[in-house]
């Protein structure tokens, strides 16, 4: 998402989601769960041949993890409005 912004709306971006990690409990917990899934997603990168439990597993969890991102996203666009 990020390459799509300018460079301005970049920094805006990481600056509000560092503010929303300090104030938001939803927030951090939002990405903590992000970061967990990611990592499970690259161990299941780095094995090569997936079984077919794991491909169900890996596809679950993307999907997982886009829904906490669009929710994270969404809790950003809320405080940028409420500024």
């Amino acid at each position: 998402m990020l390459s799509f912004l300018g460079r301005k709306e970049a920094m805006d971006e990481k600056a509000l989601k560092e503010r929303l990690l300090k104030e938001s409990e939803e927030f951090r917990q939002l990405a903590e769960e992000h970061r967990r899934l990611e990592e499970r997603l690259e161990v299941l990168r780095n094995k090569g041949a997936l079984t077919e439990a794991e491909e169900i597993e890996e596809r679950q969890l993307k999907k997982k993890k886009l829904a906490l991102k669009d929710r994270m996203y969404l809790l950003m666009r809320e405080r940028q409005k409420s500024r």
